[in-house]
């Protein structure tokens, strides 16, 4: 038996790959091409359409890496070919098993009209079906020749993701324009065939179906005449027609089956090119939709609508008409797919508000749910924050990449740090690029996780990334699928749709708390930390623009808010937040593109601010302090002096008139200041960090070690850094010199140099300023190595059963301990401005101005101590996808807060993030808005949208408590409501003249939105 089902399987194979699949282009005749390449970067199609073009032959090479090259191709239908399905045939050199990230067409009618994309696995473009004969046709064919960066397999470096590096030897050879005939019939039995004999090979040898199919299709084989494919493909297809048939059991797993086309908004090819790949997707997307009318097709990233709106007008009309007929499904409602992680709480906010917002405007859409099935991992804030953008349900699909643990549920309800739930669905087919294959098909099925419970699971289908996204033969497959024996029934609908009946028929589907935890990519919290580095930066400066121009255009006559810049600038910093951008696992083109663009974001971003500043008034120097939370600390003026301040949230101050406290001493190797010792080894590690006020010592060994371990992950460099790292290192601990650089009544500084490595060089100014208990870390690195993974130690002298990381709008706890492979699986974690430890009575925070990665471990000293340590990630140096990842130069802070509670550790961290502002000629003016109340945070001022003149305040509740407290408001109250993220109103707020009362629950956010009253 096993013999002959394998001869039967076998002859099924040749059979359809070497004979029927060959046979489907009945006739064709060749293109008449000419070509020209592109100098440089892409040029508008009427540049191409006046360009001149020379004579071009097939299996000629063709495409310099990311050039760009027009092809005119004319020719003219044969007359016999009316009445038959006629077709352009394009194949570029097609390479590779992956149909994205390679080689991709736009095809042009002579007018500039796009028709529909040529990729690897989408190469025809309509002609006529019918066919008339005798049409003349005359294309534009616009060809990328991007790089196969995927070739390396991420196992060696390549100079190819630079177009500085990249060279101009030709990539591909053209292998076949021609026009030909589509024998339907054959291409037909073609999908015939490919459905069962899938399904054939997934079901169980014992299964009666399985055996029926495979007679079947030996039976029908025997009717076919090789020497007359199209002549019987009919009676084969006959013969098949009852196992196509038979239909589905009662009780089968029904797939929604939602197209798509996941196409990441730079990765491995810069954002210029995404720009060309919507384009292409979405000319083949409109086009399918014409042929299929069940057809629905399911699309994020407002950036990239935008994209199309603005360079493809064309296109866009084509959507706006597939939206009206119900077939397109604006979904996802964010700005991009971003990372989970990283972006700051009000970014996140802003994502989903730009996002909805752009979907409700342009095609009078509100979206539902959040689609983000890439990206690395979800932060816990995200269910609440989906809900007040006005989101019902969560998508995502990368957690099926874990490595340890999978995750118990498929539908479920999430439930984040505020206790907020969405419900959530994490499709089982394990890939957002479904083809409806024998092997997905059963895999939905087998992995299902909520079997006896609910009944349905998603499959997003299509090609991604410029595989041109869904295709008929995806189509033809599930239409075979929709009700068949032996599979699990496929039915196209809007996600909606599958959300509202999941929903339905699982109301008590079991509750996931917390983040939901890649177990994978953990180097995405480190890598490129100059991107990284940018981001933080732009939200932190925006938020300041944001408020300074509020004060003014309050309180300043003849200033204008400016809308239209924050708004471009915000886009900006969004769209690199791009899940493969702002983790830093893109080509170096990316990554250089980033960074200038965050530098040009500072500068347009420090004028608004510096403008905002100085409409204000003049006569005296100020301070202004953008944080949340009052401030007494050192600040240097615009000459560098140190000088001793106290300023008020949100507010300003004059300079220079606090009471200085006690000052600081330098004393060889240690700096004290009456609330903290710090003394320096020898090496330059701390030997000892002395809480005066609390009378102990803070370490329990050297402090912020900084230990070179050697990185080589086992497969994606950019993203992963694998247990082993920490089994082989080398401390730092030769010092070039240590020299004290600042001493000073108001600040001491000692300053540690050290070289290693293949250049390398460290410099650290280790600085204790008067009346604070903090100690910074300013660092600055040269960096030459590769494959190394830099941290900082700090072992602290404290029992902690869990630290405490800085998320968006609150915080997270993780256990210490590994009692569980689920905590053991967390070696490498992410956190934003600060990570807490504490034992009851005592805590210590570790705080940053841009990384975000870091480990904490916990070990029993033979004194029977415990040593809790907070390591931060500082630096990587994968080499791929760019070989030159984080080569160069670094600057940033970290500092260490003995001492410190939760409070004083999310206070510090606006306070390193948000430095305080000198500006020489400012008057006084109250703040916009201020809180009276424990845990109340202010995270972002701004006016309002609508440009009505009203106040935006988002605040939340931080330390992980209730809280209650009043917001005062520096302008004429005239009235106040709770709104959404997207400022539309929930509830009116309750006012006392100037004061809003505000309670919150923890780790509640709360939109206030408050009406000037007119003067």
């Amino acid at each position: 038996m096993h013999d002959e089902r394998r001869r039967i399987e076998e002859r099924v194979e040749r059979v359809h790959d070497q004979r029927i699949k060959p046979a489907m282009y009945a006739a064709s005749v060749p293109f008449a091409v000419e070509a020209w390449q592109a100098p440089g970067e892409p040029v508008p199609f009427e540049e191409a359409a006046a360009a001149s073009y020379e004579p071009f032959t097939m299996d000629t090479p063709w495409g310099p890496p990311w050039g760009t090259t027009w092809f005119r191709m004319r020719g003219q239908v044969p007359a016999e070919w009316a009445g038959k399905r006629v077709e352009a045939v394009i194949d570029l050199g097609f390479t590779g098993d992956w149909p994205g990230n390679q080689a991709e067409a736009l095809v042009h009618l002579t007018d500039g009209t796009p028709l529909k994309a040529v990729n690897p696995l989408n190469q025809y473009v309509p002609i006529g079906n019918p066919a008339t004969g005798g049409e003349q046709i005359d294309y534009l064919v616009e060809a990328a020749s991007n790089p196969d960066i995927l070739a390396n397999d991420f196992a060696r470096p390549t100079p190819l993701g630079n177009v500085l590096t990249a060279g101009d030897k030709p990539l591909y050879t053209f292998r076949r324009a021609n026009i030909a005939v589509l024998d339907e019939e054959v291409w037909h039995l073609a999908l015939d065939i490919e459905v069962l004999r899938e399904l054939m090979v997934e079901l169980a040898e014992h299964d009666p179906r399985r055996h029926e199919i495979m007679h079947a299709l030996d039976r029908a084989l025997d009717l076919l005449d090789l020497d007359d494919i199209s002549g019987s493909a009919a009676d084969v297809r006959s013969a098949l027609a009852p196992a196509l048939a038979k239909p589905a059991h009662a009780s089968a797993h029904t797939l929604s089956g939602v197209g798509h086309a996941h196409i990441d908004s730079a990765w491995l090819w810069p954002i210029r090119e995404t720009k060309r790949k919507t384009s292409r997707t979405f000319s083949n997307v409109t086009a399918l939709a014409e042929e299929y009318e069940e057809f629905i097709f399911a699309c994020s990233q407002a950036q990239q609508y935008e994209w199309v709106r603005d360079n493809y007008p064309q296109v866009w009309a084509r959507i706006q008409e597939s939206v009206k007929k119900g077939q397109w499904a604006p979904v996802g409602g964010m700005w991009v797919e971003a990372d989970g992680n990283l972006p700051g709480g009000e970014a996140l906010a802003r994502q989903l508000i730009h996002g909805k917002r752009f979907f409700i405007e342009h095609f009078g859409i509100e979206t539902k749910g959040v689609w983000l099935p890439d990206s690395f991992g979800y932060n816990a804030a995200y269910p609440q924050l989906a809900k007040l953008a006005g989101n019902e349900w969560f998508l995502t699909q990368k957690l099926s990449w874990n490595q340890t643990n999978k995750l118990p549920h498929h539908t479920f309800w999430w439930e984040g740090i505020d206790g907020t739930r969405i419900f959530t669905h994490f499709p089982p087919i394990d890939t957002y690029n479904a083809r409806f294959s024998g092997v997905e098909m059963a895999r939905a099925v087998k992995n299902y996780a909520d079997k006896g419970r609910g009944t349905r699971s998603l499959a997003p289908f299509g090609w991604g990334d410029g595989g041109g996204g869904p295709t008929r033969e995806i189509m033809e497959r599930a239409r075979r699928l929709a009700d068949l024996e032996g599979s699990a029934k496929v039915v196209v609908e809007h996600p909606d749709a599958f959300f509202a009946a999941a929903r339905e028929e699982y109301p008590d589907a079991p509750v996931w708390v917390g983040e939901l935890y890649l177990e994978l990519h953990r180097a995405t919290y480190t890598s490129q930390a100059r991107t990284k580095q940018g981001n933080r930066r732009s939200e932190h400066k925006l938020r300041e623009a944001e408020l300074w121009a509020t004060t003014a255009a309050l309180h300043a006559p003849g200033y204008s808010y400016p809308y239209e810049k924050l708004d471009r600038l915000w886009k900006t910093v969004l769209l690199h937040q791009f899940h493969d951008i702002l983790p830093g696992s893109s080509i170096a083109w990316v990554h250089r593109e980033a960074e200038a663009e965050y530098a040009r974001v500072a500068e347009e971003v420090e004028a608004l601010t510096a403008e905002a500043v100085a409409a204000l008034g003049s006569g005296e120097t100020r301070v202004f302090n953008t944080s949340p939370c009052d401030r007494a600390e050192v600040v240097r003026t615009s000459v560098g002096v140190p000088m001793y301040t106290e300023v008020p949230a949100n507010g300003s101050a004059p300079l220079g008139v606090a009471e200085p406290p006690r000052p600081v001493t330098v004393t060889g190797r240690v700096l004290e200041n009456g609330l903290v010792r710090v003394e320096l080894a020898e090496d330059g590690t701390l030997a000892s960090v002395r809480d005066l006020k609390a009378n102990r010592e803070v370490l329990a060994d050297k402090g912020n070690l900084l230990r070179l371990h050697t990185d080589l992950p086992n497969y994606w460099d950019a993203w992963d850094v694998d247990k082993h790292y920490k089994n082989r290192y080398t401390d730092l601990l030769d010092a070039d010199s240590i020299t004290v650089v600042d001493q000073d009544p108001l600040l001491g500084a000692i300053r540690v140099e050290r070289s290693f490595g293949k250049g390398s060089k460290i410099v650290q100014t280790i600085t204790v300023r008067a009346g604070s208990p903090r100690i910074d870390f300013e660092t600055d690195i040269d960096w030459h190595e590769a494959e190394k993974f830099l941290k900082a130690a700090f072992p602290v002298d404290i029992r902690a059963p869990h630290s405490s990381a800085e998320i968006q709008f609150g915080h997270v706890q993780r256990p210490t301990h590994t009692n569980t492979s689920w905590e053991a699986a967390r070696f490498e974690v992410y956190g934003h401005r600060w990570v807490h430890i504490g034992e009851p009575g005592y805590g210590v925070a570790v705080i940053n101005d841009s990384t975000y990665g870091h480990d904490v471990s916990r070990t029993v000293r033979e004194d029977g101590g415990t040593t809790t340590t907070v390591r931060l990630s500082l630096v990587r140096a994968p080499r791929v996808p760019d070989p030159e990842a984080d080569q160069g130069k670094h600057r940033f802070t970290y500092s260490l807060l003995p001492g410190a509670t939760i409070e004083d550790a999310v206070a510090e961290g606006y306070a390193l993030n948000l430095p305080l502002r000198v500006a020489d000629s400012a008057g006084p003016v109250e703040p916009v808005v201020s809180v009276d109340g424990e845990g109340v945070t202010i995270e972002a001022v701004k006016l309002a949208d609508d440009a009505s003149g009203d106040v935006v305040v988002r605040l939340y509740e931080s330390r992980g408590g209730r809280a209650e407290g009043t917001l005062l408001t520096g302008f004429p109250l005239a009235g106040a409501q709770v709104t959404d993220l997207l400022e539309r109103p929930l509830a009116e707020a309750e006012t006392d003249g100037n004061a809003v009362p505000v309670a919150l629950r923890p780790f509640e956010v709360q939109t206030l939105r408050l009406a000037v009253a007119k003067k």
